[in-house]
């Protein structure tokens, strides 16, 4: 092997300690450093005295952001690697034989550095994180609110869509309260405009939900649980105002492009900007960028053959996003991404159609972040452009096997 770098450093990191192998001058040297911030400046001092060209380092939960942050500070060149590509040999691991193998496979350069963003990328990717936690610590706390009202057989859950909205806090605020809610009391709230008129259930139907009542225990869980709610809802919101801020107008302007895909709003299209950022030209292609994203299928060959395998691990921010997208995507009939869904489910089932209708929206992102165009939708008749006679031999074969014995045309001849 050639060597690649004749002065590099492999960095084993951990919560407390970090081993450090620096090879120059054909030399090996092993230090010991804190993982604070002075000991992290002295072990960037040591490098750039000895005129390091690369350091390595494993992407070990969160322990490489601080030695990344002060490295990226003092312009000293550092990549993080997947610790799945540099497994040492079993039974022979210490750190300072981890440390050694990682600077060997650096300087033979076989190590493939995984894409770190810039800083106020990895920022507003950290918030856009912190607030879907958000959103889901209140979806669980709905579905607990949920869960204590079956319990007063209170079935307010089946009769509205969003329990916590205007006119479920009227009703659960009447409820708490000890008031029954009768005919002229839902006309008066109906009256005064603290309930929707356009609720799913009837008012009939409404008021027999509400007969339930809650005990003094469980009026004091809704209570905390509401209060909670709200706290999760400000939190949310007060997120998404920051996430806003902190954003470019360039990045305002290509998450209003991606808006006008089927199936994207607001939300995640910042999602999308925060993880992959609005250049594309660092992932060469938009079948790269699914790869990364994880959206297509992991390759599992031996001995020329193709084994089953599923889709590849990608960010999960991104990809689980994505795909929540495509749900809301193949809604819109008469769309191209409704024609692959159909198309797609019918053999391989709906779950993979879902991932093969986010590989298709993440084509589409690529390109409407490279050339700063809005969405075309191709159609729902798109596909069915491709091997036009070798879908009618198809269709044909079909027929003949249903006992159709009409004139096939000399041009399709149908092999037996």
């Amino acid at each position: 092997m050639d060597k690649i770098y004749d002065s590099c450093c492999g960095l084993d990191v951990h919560q407390k300690l970090i081993v450090a192998c620096f090879r120059h001058g054909g030399k090996k040297e092993i230090r010991e450093f804190g993982t604070n911030n002075l000991q992290l400046n002295l072990l960037a001092d040591w490098l750039i005295e000895g005129g390091c060209e690369m350091c390595a380092i494993e992407s070990t939960g969160s322990y490489w952001k601080p030695v990344f942050n002060v490295f990226e500070e003092r312009k000293l060149p550092i990549m993080v690697v997947n610790p799945y590509h540099m497994h040492n040999i079993p039974g022979h691991k210490t750190d300072v034989k981890d440390a050694d193998w990682i600077g060997d496979l650096l300087m033979n350069g076989l190590l493939k550095p995984s894409f770190i963003p810039s800083k106020r990328q990895r920022e507003l990717r950290e918030m856009c994180m912190l607030r879907k936690s958000c959103t889901q610590e209140r979806t669980r706390l709905i579905n607990r609110l949920q869960k204590i009202m079956e319990g007063a057989n209170i079935k307010l859950s089946g009769t509205i869509t969003n329990v916590v909205g205007m006119s479920g806090r009227t009703f659960l605020g009447l409820l708490l309260q000890g008031i029954k809610i009768d005919e002229s009391l839902y006309d008066k709230l109906l009256k005064e405009k603290k309930i929707s008129k356009q609720l799913k259930a009837s008012k009939k139907q409404i008021i027999e939900d509400l007969q339930g009542g809650f005990t003094s225990v469980q009026k004091a869980e809704v209570r905390i649980i509401l209060q909670l709610i709200d706290a999760q809802t400000a939190a949310i919101d007060e997120l998404t105002e920051e996430i806003k801020r902190t954003m470019t107008p360039e990045e305002h302007e290509v998450s209003k492009l991606l808006q006008t895909v089927y199936g994207i709003a607001e939300v995640a299209a910042q999602i999308i900007i925060a993880v992959i950022g609005i250049d594309m030209d660092k992932f060469q292609s938009p079948e790269k960028l699914a790869a990364w994203l994880g959206l297509c299928p992991a390759d599992n060959t031996s001995a020329k053959k193709r084994k089953k395998n599923g889709s590849r691990q990608g960010n999960t921010l991104a990809k689980t996003t994505i795909i929540t997208c495509a749900h809301s995507a193949i809604l819109k009939k008469n769309s191209y991404f409704y024609a692959r869904f159909v198309r797609i489910k019918g053999r391989r089932g709906s779950k993979k159609a879902y991932v093969a209708v986010a590989h298709s929206m993440i084509i589409a992102i690529y390109y409407i972040i490279k050339n700063r165009v809005p969405f075309q939708d191709l159609g729902a008749n798109y596909l069915n452009t491709f091997d036009r006679e070798k879908r009618i031999k198809s269709l044909l074969k079909g027929l003949i096997k249903l006992g159709w014995a009409g004139e096939i045309p000399s041009t399709m001849a149908i092999a037996n």
